[in-house]
């Protein structure tokens, strides 16, 4: 089969970066008062998720060493849900792959699956709540402001969402994930993250905005009052700087790295435009037919939750699924439709050939195709020569590279982005 020729282009993104993230946390946790908050010898939750959020080790570390200023006692809880298998050992680990050690950050990391119950909200639902951060005088969620992978609102991912999901455990967050069914997202968020803010035990939140090369762009300190409001206001402008894919629409997207440090479903649903979520309507742009995945991160650890929004992958990344992890963060979130294996070929080659002889009658070699490292990396990205004259004209993409072939190895696969 004739395949497309393809040519290394780069995006331009607005893209402010913070130059000094310790500094920064301290300035905001000054500008906010901390220690009219938190009293000497208090005890102080900091959460980390299992997201990979940038510098997320430094900006742990840099509250830790703020909060020891003030004379307190913080330690850190890893808040996501049923992630690292749904077990101590394994969220603990998930933490270490992202530099987050007791010896790292300064502060003893605390895990457990065991939540309490902190009471029920108007419709009933009750409140778990990882049990270390529920004995502790004070909760500090600390985590990225970005857009979600299954729904769209005024909130989506991030210091609300870490305190009703991560911070639920398994159990929260599977009950939390049925509730979606019969309310929606936002409203549960709302409702069980405003009854945790409530009890008066959350401290105030640490928000991180990145732009679209992975790298942090603001930090913001907010007192648990203002939560709400604030993290409503700095989605808008993480939105604003998120990265995107240059076109609408095209036959094929290859996706070389799917996993769980990189978005929530392995592939961010922003940008490849499908969400496969229950009761919610699917992204009307971007338009892709085809997708094709060809490897799983090692820092998933074999969970390949989102694979099943792919329409291809390999042999390769099917042998190191984890169904353990996979399945129990499916049926957690209750998402098993995302984690239905693709048709799977032994190479790339394979794959792709199938995938461009889906598309109707568009011929393979004008087919409008491209090649991506994951959808956290869209700065540099392969595309199709049909498309190359659009990129050329359009203002924000530069081309880098020559136009050739899809380079393969002698085994059939492509090489290295």
């Amino acid at each position: 089969m004739a395949l497309p020729n393809m040519t290394r282009i780069r995006q331009q993104f607005e893209a402010p970066v913070l130059a000094d993230l310790p500094a920064a946390i301290h300035a905001e946790l000054a500008r906010i008062d901390a220690a009219s908050i938190i009293s000497p010898g208090e005890t102080v939750a900091i959460t980390a998720g299992s997201r990979g959020v940038a510098n997320v080790d430094i900006a742990v570390k840099a509250t830790v060493d703020y909060l020891k200023t003030l004379g307190a006692k913080p330690f850190v809880v890893p808040a996501m849900g049923s992630h690292g298998g749904a077990t101590p050992e394994g969220q603990r680990s998930v933490l270490e792959h992202y530099g987050i050690t007791e010896e790292t950050v300064g502060a003893p990391v605390k895990a457990t699956m065991e939540v309490v119950e902190l009471g029920k909200t108007a419709d009933g639902l009750p409140v778990f709540f990882d049990r270390y951060a529920a004995e502790a005088d004070h909760v500090v969620p600390l985590n990225r402001i970005k857009a979600h992978t299954d729904f769209n609102g005024s909130i989506e991912s991030g210091l609300m969402k870490m305190l009703v999901i991560g911070l639920g455990k398994q159990q929260g967050a599977n009950l939390y994930h049925r509730a979606f069914f019969q309310y929606s997202f936002e409203h549960v968020i709302r409702a069980v993250g405003g009854f945790i803010l409530d009890t008066g035990k959350i401290a105030f939140g640490l928000g991180l905005i990145e732009n679209a090369h992975e790298e942090t762009a603001k930090a913001v300190a907010v007192p648990a009052a203002q939560l709400l409001q604030t993290e409503r206001e700095l989605l808008i402008e993480a939105k604003s700087l998120m990265g995107r894919l240059p076109f609408d629409e095209l036959d094929l997207l290859i996706v070389d790295w799917t996993g769980k440090n990189i978005s929530g479903t392995g592939m961010d649903t922003n940008v490849i435009g499908r969400m496969m979520q229950n009761f919610e309507p699917e992204p009307a742009k971007p338009a892709i037919l085809r997708i094709f995945v060809r490897d799983l991160t090692e820092e998933s650890d074999g969970n390949a939750t989102g694979i099943g929004l792919a329409d291809f992958t390999t042999t390769r990344l099917v042998d190191q699924i984890d169904r353990h992890s996979t399945y129990m963060n499916g049926i957690t979130a209750l998402g098993p439709q995302k984690s239905k294996i693709p048709f799977y070929y032994d190479t790339d080659r394979e794959a792709i050939e199938v995938a461009l002889d889906t598309i109707g009658l568009t011929e393979p070699e004008d087919a409008r195709v491209i090649r991506i490292e994951s959808t956290l990396r869209l700065t540099e990205l392969d595309v199709s020569e049909v498309l190359l004259e659009d990129a050329q004209l359009h203002s924000r993409l530069e081309v880098i590279g020559e136009t050739k072939p899809f380079a393969f190895d002698a085994t059939g696969n492509l090489l290295p982005f």
